[in-house]
């Protein structure tokens, strides 16, 4: 089950009025989304980008002109890179701000938002939130929590042409570029602090497997790998994350074509932990690509390889740049995916 960390139930005296009156409106569009789904079925036309533009549109109707000037930018705009990692009192976002929306909007703006993810993607992204929960604590001078997270469009959204879902806020900067049937992750920066805590009962991890799969491949090695796989003995910070321009950098480490079967399966695992942020098809065909550049990528480790130990790495191949890198310990977590080939989905769109 998917966890919301935003409600905005009305009052128990309104439910049933809210019910009565919105029923037509409901029924009408739970109608409207059957058939455009089976629209653009029968026209060959991707269902799930048929509903991603279905579902932004649908939040941008919900806005008036004050608020749609500030969610909706140009495609090209030079405000595209303004995201960050850091509080967002420190560099202000693009877009809306989800605390000054509407209950009704703030439920279609985050609906609009998971239209662009898989369900896994999603979740990571209410995970990363409710962590972030954890850091409120009276009167929050730094703007931590849910309210403080933006959404934003680059482009009208269409089948068509290209556009971009930017949503973020600390410790997250989520980037999807849509060419007609296609979506690009990258640049997009995912974090947590702390890096777990409890809901409902249960311990969540929000960047469990980002953690696991690394020290699972590192310690697979054999001895001469590992060896080489070890660049430094401790950990270090991002060198390309947020904000930072794309530069040449020789790679590092490990070659990984001389991995085996076993160990190549993991390190695939270990890259579809951001990878699958994408929906299906398009992670899939994005990783089919992975997959066959393998042995032309690098693995690289600073740090022990004992799991609960701060460890920094990296992935690099020829369009795949990958960096985990822990702040002073493991409760606090920074990582990046970038494709120096393909920002902002800029390869799809030439052709």
């Amino acid at each position: 089950m998917l966890h919301s960390p935003l409600t905005g139930q009305p009052s128990t005296g309104a439910k049933r009025h809210s019910r009565l009156k919105f029923l037509p409106a409901i029924g009408c569009f739970a109608i409207l989304t059957f058939c455009l789904y089976f629209a653009g079925e029968s026209t060959g036309q991707d269902p799930a980008l048929a509903n991603a533009v279905m579902k932004a549109n649908a939040f941008l109707e919900t806005l008036n002109d004050k608020q749609k000037s500030k969610a909706q930018l140009e495609f090209d705009s030079g405000k595209k890179p303004s995201w960050s990692n850091l509080p967002v009192t420190m560099v202000p976002r693009n877009g809306l701000r989800l605390g000054e929306l509407t209950a009704p909007q703030r439920a279609a703006a985050l609906e609009s938002l998971a239209a662009v993810l898989s369900k896994d993607g999603y979740q990571k992204v209410i995970d990363i939130m409710n962590a972030d929960d954890q850091l409120v604590k009276g009167a929050n001078p730094m703007g931590f929590g849910t309210e403080h997270y933006y959404l934003a469009f680059f482009g009208k959204p269409s089948a068509k042409t290209p556009w971009m879902v930017q949503f973020g806020g600390h410790h997250l900067g989520i980037n999807v570029t849509l060419v007609e049937n296609r979506s690009v992750v990258t640049p997009t920066h995912t974090g947590t602090q702390p890096d777990k805590f409890t809901r409902d009962g249960k311990t969540v991890r929000p960047l469990g497997p980002e953690n696991d799969l690394a020290f699972q491949f590192v310690n697979m090695l054999g001895a001469e790998d590992q060896k080489t796989a070890i660049v430094g003995d401790k950990p270090k910070n991002l060198i390309l994350g947020p904000g930072q321009p794309l530069k040449e950098m020789a790679p590092e480490g490990l070659k990984c074509s001389s991995l085996n079967e076993a160990q190549r399966a993991v390190l695939l695992n270990l890259i579809a932990a951001w990878i699958n942020i994408l929906p299906k098809d398009s992670a899939a065909a994005r990783l089919a690509e992975l997959k066959g550049k393998l042995g032309e990528t690098h693995f690289a480790w600073y740090g022990p390889t004992t799991n609960g130990s701060p460890a920094y790495y990296r992935i690099q191949g020829p369009s795949l740049w990958i960096e985990y890198a822990p702040q002073n310990g493991t409760s606090h977590i920074h990582t990046i995916i970038r494709d120096p080939s393909n920002e902002y989905g800029k390869s799809l769109i030439s052709r």
